[in-house]
């Protein structure tokens, strides 16, 4: 009898539910993007509980009826003790009701480890050798050393990341900047692909750590100036990319890998997924990339990790 499990996550920005089967095939999903009003950079934790306990019951109604086995669910941002934010309580608190209701077991899981199990569902592969993952979007910009334990989770290390502004945090700031909506990712990509010229913005990587602070400042000075959009979107991709190349250049070479996973909102983005791809096949490294739709938040990572927990 075929097995069927229940993913729930609530992260910063997006609610998300999903069902797949012990061989990751997805059976139903739903999401909503919260809500941002015009001209903000974001929400406070109170108002993403707000919206995330709002949507979640009317998104699982939307999934089809089907005997769960098992609920998987981001409960916290990261494996660490200190990790805590307050919307994933609501994922959280959901599943445990459902999972006492049902009578079924509940596998709790990072927002980080739900990315990476996302992309392996979407690739059908598990690498068994050490990896590295990148998760760049608008609330991390993190490189991790990751091993797979074979019980269904991951040995995670933080080698490196951001020091200041969040990958995403960039592209959002110079895209409301420019009067594009809130996320801006999508928006500032089409900007970029019709444009065929830009002015470098600077970079800045020092000890596999990037600042993004330096180049969104001198971006905004540029929009300030009546710079054209369409080559602020092209520097703007530009200036991410070439600090990922740095980044992997320098992280490389104390860990050595032959995989890399790169997931997260902001590498749903085409120009940074091509760029990143052949940097890396030049020395020897793997990209493994999600489908852009499971790249960026979504729920089908913790519902895969519950069916490779129970199956264990």
């Amino acid at each position: 009898m075929k097995q069927y499990f229940l993913g729930i996550d609530t992260s910063c920005y997006t609610t998300s539910c999903a069902i797949v089967d012990e061989q990751g095939q997805i059976h139903g999903e739903a999401r909503k993007i919260l809500d941002v009003k015009s001209g903000e950079r974001g929400l406070q934790q109170s108002n993403m509980v707000f919206q995330h306990t709002r949507a979640l019951p009317k998104l699982i109604q939307e999934l089809p009826q089907l005997p769960i086995s098992g609920i998987g669910v981001s409960a916290f941002p990261r494996r660490e003790k200190d990790s805590y934010m307050p919307a994933f309580l609501v994922g959280r608190g959901q599943a445990q009701t459902l999972s006492h209701i049902m009578n079924v077991p509940l596998y709790e899981f990072s927002h980080q480890e739900n990315h990476i199990l996302a992309a392996i569902r979407s690739l059908g592969m598990v690498p068994k050798e050490p990896f590295l993952s990148l998760h760049l979007s608008g609330g991390t910009t993190e490189l991790l050393h990751c091993t797979y334990d074979e019980s269904g989770f991951f040995d995670v290390k933080l080698i490196g990341g951001a020091m200041d502004l969040q990958g995403g945090q960039f592209v959002d700031r110079v895209g409301v900047a420019l009067g594009l909506p809130f996320p801006a990712g999508s928006h500032l990509e089409q900007l970029a692909l019709e444009s065929d010229a830009y002015d470098a913005l600077p970079t800045s990587v020092k000890n596999g750590y990037i600042s993004f602070g330096g180049p969104c400042s001198e971006a905004l000075r540029r929009i300030e100036k009546g710079v054209d959009p369409k080559n602020m979107a092209l520097a703007l991709f530009k200036c991410i990319g070439r600090s990922l190349e740095k980044l992997f250049d320098y992280h490389i070479k104390q860990y050595p890998v032959s995989t890399v996973i790169a997931v997260g909102g902001v590498m749903s983005n085409s120009l940074l997924r091509s760029r990143l791809e052949q940097h890396l096949r030049r020395k020897g490294i793997t990209l493994l990339l999600a489908e852009p739709q499971f790249s960026v938040d979504n729920a089908t990572g913790v519902a895969y990790g519950a069916s490779l927990l129970h199956n264990k």
